[in-house]
């Protein structure tokens, strides 16, 4: 099947389900969930893989085990994409994604280190600088208050050095073309304004080599 948008029930469901979490609601509305959020986001995401690979679609429960939240159902729905990229909807509309949303200790230092780095770091600036121009912000969930240990708290690029992850994030407000195919357009040139972001990323910072923790 052809991807032709998440019409408007699929913004409803989620302000349904944002207003009452309940397993009675999620049951009554299964089908809408199924229909008219998760079917169209396979249906993008299979137009999506030649060129940013597999996609995967989180699960729509939420782990309340280490959570004082208890709702049990997440109110979105989110998906990965393997060449790197995030894809969601949610009532607030729609959003994309990119970048290293964690960083393993090991990353964190390789990050650093060439954020400091005099033609690296500025590199890096411009990579952010040309994301930016073309409309995804450029964010970090997480900072220091100051610089890290071992470096200068008058660094000219402290404000990179105080960041513990980094990634690129646009979002669009419900409007008419979100249930038209137009919306993958949308998707794909976010995904390629996020490229530079996840290149720069990849290429000095890399996947964690630490060993995994049992």
């Amino acid at each position: 099947m052809t991807f032709q948008g998440w019409p408007a029930e699929a913004l409803e469901f989620y302000e349904g389900l944002e207003a009452d979490n309940s397993r009675t609601f999620w049951n009554d509305h299964k089908e809408v969930y199924e229909t008219c959020v998760a079917a169209p986001m396979l249906d993008l995401l299979d137009r999506l893989e030649d060129e940013f690979g597999e996609g995967r679609v989180f699960r729509p429960y939420r782990d309340v085990r280490f959570s004082a939240d208890k709702s049990p159902y997440k109110t979105a729905i989110g998906a990965t994409l393997a060449a790197g990229g995030y894809i969601q909807l949610s009532a607030d509309g729609l959003a994309v994604a990119g970048g290293y949303h964690q960083l393993a200790p090991d990353q964190l230092d390789r990050y650093r280190q060439a954020a400091a780095d005099d033609r690296t770091g500025r590199q890096l600036l411009r990579t952010i600088g040309a994301v930016e121009k073309r409309g995804p912000q450029v964010r970090s969930t997480e900072q220091l208050k100051t610089a890290p240990r071992g470096y200068p708290k008058d660094h000219p690029r402290v404000e990179l050095l105080r960041h513990k992850n980094l990634y690129a994030w646009q979002e669009w407000p419900p409007e008419s073309w979100l249930g038209t195919p137009a919306a993958e357009q949308y998707v794909v040139d976010a995904l390629h304004a996020i490229a530079p972001l996840r290149r720069w990323l990849d290429e000095h910072v890399g996947d964690s080599t630490a060993p995994a923790r049992r």
